[in-house]
């Protein structure tokens, strides 16, 4: 896997920034909103909103006072991709095993 994709792996290995990611493939949302919707503090998200943004996995938008974050989508495509065929791997060749010695 790709250093992008590790990064993403491990931005996702977390409850919290997955359900980040969750709410942000729906809409666009403020810090505000994601307090809202999951309950963490302000400081929780805001500190998972830069881990997402420092992986590629989100952008900002700043609306006025406020900074709006959308889901980058293609940052989730090399790395479906790259699961898919990990997947397709394990059910073409998983029943194979290779002799002890």
């Amino acid at each position: 896997m790709s250093d992008t994709d590790d990064a993403i792996l491990r931005v996702l290995a977390d409850p919290l920034r997955a359900r980040i990611v969750e709410l942000l493939a729906d809409e666009q949302l403020c810090t505000c909103h994601l307090v809202e919707l999951t309950g963490a503090r302000q400081t929780n998200v805001s500190n998972h909103l830069r881990a997402m943004r420092e992986a590629g996995l989100i952008e900002a938008a700043p609306a006025g006072r406020y900074t709006y974050y959308r889901l980058r989508p293609e940052a989730l495509d090399g790395l479906a991709d790259r699961l898919t065929h990990l997947a397709e791997s394990a059910r073409t060749s998983g029943q194979t095993r290779r002799p002890c010695s």
